[in-house]
């Protein structure tokens, strides 16, 4: 990914830093110039203002940012006239009376929006604009969207699939023009596809291994969570789609808190995870449903019932693994097929990540984090025609 800043071009390589090439910069105004870089250092930092603007000063100190018209105070002050964040007062502040003093910046709803915006341009490109998207099914009958082919009218067919162009063609077939009648025998319907919806369940592991060996995993992991989430809303609207973390436990987060995740001392409890998904996937009405799983390691923990965790971080535990298949079973035996998202090229990983998506009977990609997005991005629309 690139940005324009001044006369280069900032390029954003997961788990590699920032490069950085010179390139004539385009004809943009100074706010919108800094605001594409700040958005980006935003996700890098999980919502960090003061962390960003740090950044944005060293990245000042050598690609001139900034200039003689329009400093780090005016952006701050544009942010906020814009806002686009705002200052949040220390309680302690005001037990001195008057509340007076610099607050914490914080972002706004606005600038939590934006940011999911940026991440869908970012990595599905610009949307054209399009009608409500619906899944469809190849379930035909009476239903909401044409296909296209026909068939002969039979007992029972809404009459408002019938197609009159055709129908009358077959009646001048049949009849001939001197005598042109209209029967049921020359009735021609245009078969209509129900339109279904899908409920989508999203894994993130935020394990200590996502940014393990200095490649920062989870930074596009929530992008792509961030996209997929404003590209539903948009183009699917009656879709739903849930978020859930899993580490040691698993627990649901909402879509606001996405730009602020991070990655914590912890192990991967994938098991926490397919119950936490499968449990909000049964209480959805939908009948098509899924989980996508990012993940960049091994399953290395469960949680026994005495309620203390089981952890083996050596090797793929007998007990560990078993447990993740039981879970795989039973999301098959629910209809809830897993696509797993393997964001790391660990040969030793392939054999858990073939055994569980044999007995889900679901998909698995292994992947590095180059076009993670992309994969999802199509495996999503792909999913989407899925029979009821």
């Amino acid at each position: 990914m690139s940005i324009f800043v001044g006369m280069a071009v900032i390029d954003f390589n997961y788990g590699k830093g920032f490069t950085f090439s010179k390139h004539i910069k385009k004809d943009i105004s100074d706010f919108d110039r800094v605001f594409g870089v700040f958005k980006e250092l935003l996700t890098h930092t999980s919502g960090d203002i003061e962390e960003a603007f740090e950044w944005l000063n060293t990245l000042d100190a050598e690609y001139n940012i900034f200039n003689d018209h329009y400093n780090l105070e005016n952006f701050e002050e544009d942010l906020k006239k814009r806002g686009y964040i705002k200052e949040e007062i220390d309680p302690d502040q005001l037990k001195s009376g008057n509340g007076k003093g610099k607050g914490k910046n914080i972002l706004t709803a606005k600038l939590e929006s934006a940011l999911r915006d940026y991440a869908l341009n970012q990595i599905f490109g610009k949307l054209k604009k399009s009608g409500l998207g619906n899944h469809r099914t190849t379930k035909v009958g009476v239903g909401d969207e044409r296909d296209g082919e026909n068939r002969m009218f039979q007992f029972g067919d809404d009459l408002s699939t019938i197609n009159i162009t055709e129908s009358l063609k077959n009646a001048q077939i049949n009849n001939g023009i001197s005598d042109l009648r209209l029967t049921e025998n020359d009735l021609i319907v245009e078969e209509i596809k129900h339109k279904a919806q899908m409920s989508t369940v999203l894994m993130i592991d935020i394990s200590h291994s996502m940014i393990l060996y200095g490649e920062d995993r989870i930074t596009p992991a929530k992008k792509v969570a961030m996209a997929l989430v404003e590209l539903i809303h948009r183009k699917y609207p009656k879709d739903s789609i849930d978020i859930i973390v899993f580490g040691n436990e698993a627990w649901p987060i909402k879509v606001k808190d996405l730009p602020y995740l991070k990655v914590g001392p912890f192990h991967t409890n994938t098991v926490a995870g397919l119950e936490l998904a499968m449990d909000i996937l049964r209480r959805k009405r939908n009948t098509n449903k899924q989980i996508f799983m990012i993940t960049d390691g091994k399953p290395s923990c469960i949680k026994l019932p005495s309620g203390e965790f089981y952890k083996n971080s050596n090797g793929l535990d007998d007990m560990i693994v078993s447990k993740c298949l039981n879970k795989a079973a039973q999301a098959r035996k629910l209809k809830i097929p897993i696509t797993t998202f393997m964001i790391a090229q660990d040969p030793y990983l392939r054999q858990f990540v073939e055994l569980f998506t044999a007995q889900n009977q679901g998909k698995a990609f292994l992947t590095g984090l180059s076009g993670l997005g992309e994969m999802i991005f199509e495996d999503y629309e792909k999913n989407r025609t899925k029979r009821i």
